[in-house]
């Protein structure tokens, strides 16, 4: 045999290499196809939800015709139902001193959908119900039909501004690195997002819950389906309208948990448990707060007013329209939202006939991300996962609600604070020492679990 090889030998290689080629040919278009699959099911999810929620409003009308009419005919007895003021407010809500009215407030007139940049030397404190150009968009908060309910509208876009019902700005306490890109003239204030694929991964609801304006008064149920359920609005008027609510897949690994399936704790199963190093398949909804404020307030057993005061008062005067704007229901805080990580068929975390492995756990950065052993966060964070898993693998739900609030909303400088005083005196009865810790620093009593 030559150093060239024999002819038998080079036809085997080129046979080869077009063996591979063509492997690599079909690995390319199954991706592409692959891509364009979760394409289409992330429209279809959107098509699905949105169906959903108009078939539940169908078959309530159809349900109860008769119930209807009786209504209506009641209300033309009584010559109609009252109609709000425009200046009414909630039962104790203050009115502002000294800050000027409608006439001084400066506030544009709207003349359409200009483009102009949204940049004035006025700088406008507050608005009020009534006030020339101010024309929020219907917000009926519970109402089954989600058009008649309404969009929840904060943008400050200029084609917007006017429209809003809600107080605050999207992101949470990210709106303030907002803010600072658009000083920082690194974000255009106009932006409006494109949602082309953003689609949620996976269907859910509507539930019952989503239409009792007092079953749910911290987030949007329709968040997830804003953009697309209200298209008209947004394509018609050029009102800006954003997800409060978004949902994906993704693969999760934790050392802890490869280890538990190292030591048998938990099996592999190829749908949740996905091979020996412990890769768990995950959907994760991420979720932004959205407070109804009279249900937030009923939730504390306060007065409305009591509450918008207390935000206002106690956030620097950061929102003068809770105040001014008593018209308004609905709020965004500043404040960190949370994520629901769910294990197996998120379909079944509402079904009542199987188990529900619940974890509802506080972030702790020191210890859930960092491994700190000054507390036992992560424990149980894992612990919450793990029993997750084997609820779920054992044809029920497993469910963890990460809440982004350190500390129960201490924040760590103050739970460090208490970290640091806990250590002196020595005392054996560790929980009432940490509750009294935590009340003398933080004006707040702890809890048993701490």
């Amino acid at each position: 045999m030559d150093s060239e090889g024999s002819p038998s030998d080079l036809t085997h290689h080129e046979l080869l290499n077009q063996i591979l080629s063509m492997l690599q040919s079909i690995r390319s278009d199954y991706q592409q196809l692959s891509t364009a699959v979760e394409t289409i099911e992330g429209r279809v999810n959107v098509l699905a939800g949105v169906k959903q929620l108009y078939d539940a409003v169908e078959d309530e009308q159809e349900s109860a015709p008769k119930a209807m009419k009786s209504r209506s005919s009641a209300r033309e007895d009584d010559g109609g139902s009252p109609k709000p003021s425009i200046n009414s407010r909630p039962p104790g809500l203050l009115v502002a001193e000294g800050v000027p009215g409608p006439a001084q407030s400066g506030m544009p007139v709207s003349t359409g959908t200009s483009s102009a940049p949204a940049i004035s030397s006025r700088i406008i404190l507050t608005t009020y119900p009534g006030q020339s150009g101010i024309d929020p968009l219907v917000m009926k908060w519970g109402h089954r039909d989600p058009i008649q309910r309404g969009p929840v509208v904060v943008s400050r876009s200029q084609s917007t501004i006017r429209r809003r019902n809600a107080i605050g700005a999207h992101g949470g306490s990210y709106s303030i690195y907002h803010a600072l890109a658009v000083a920082n003239k690194n974000l255009d204030v106009e932006h409006k997002p494109d949602f082309t694929n953003t689609n949620p991964a996976v269907t859910l609801g509507p539930f019952s819950q989503w239409v009792d304006a007092k079953k749910i008064v911290s987030m949007d149920p329709l968040g997830h389906l804003a953009p697309w359920i209200f298209t008209k609005l947004i394509n018609d008027e050029n009102i800006h309208i954003r997800p409060t609510i978004a949902i994906t897949k993704a693969h999760m690994k934790l050392p802890e948990i490869e280890h538990s399936v190292r030591s048998s704790r938990l099996q592999v199963d190829g749908k949740i448990c996905l091979n020996g190093t412990g890769e768990l398949a995950v959907t994760k909804v991420a979720v932004e707060p959205v407070w109804y404020l009279p249900g937030v307030a009923e939730r504390f057993g306060i007065d409305e007013g009591v509450l918008r005061r207390s935000l206002f008062e106690n956030t620097g005067g950061s929102f003068p329209e809770l105040i001014t704007r008593g018209d308004i229901k609905l709020f965004l805080p500043p404040i960190g939202g949370l994520t629901v990580y769910c294990f197996g068929d998120p379909a079944k975390m509402s079904d009542s006939n199987v188990r529900l492995a619940l974890r509802v756990h506080d972030e702790c950065n020191g210890s859930d991300v960092f491994g700190s052993d000054i507390c036992t966060c992560r424990p149980y964070l894992i612990f919450g996962v793990e029993e997750a898993v084997k609820e779920a693998q054992q044809g029920g739900s497993g469910v963890v609600i990460y809440f982004r609030k350190e500390g129960r909303a201490l924040g760590e400088v103050t739970k460090y604070l208490v970290y640091n005083a806990r250590v002196f005196p020595i005392s054996a009865n560790f929980v009432e020492r940490y509750s009294r810790l935590t009340n003398r620093t933080a004006g707040k009593r702890g809890t048993d679990r701490e």
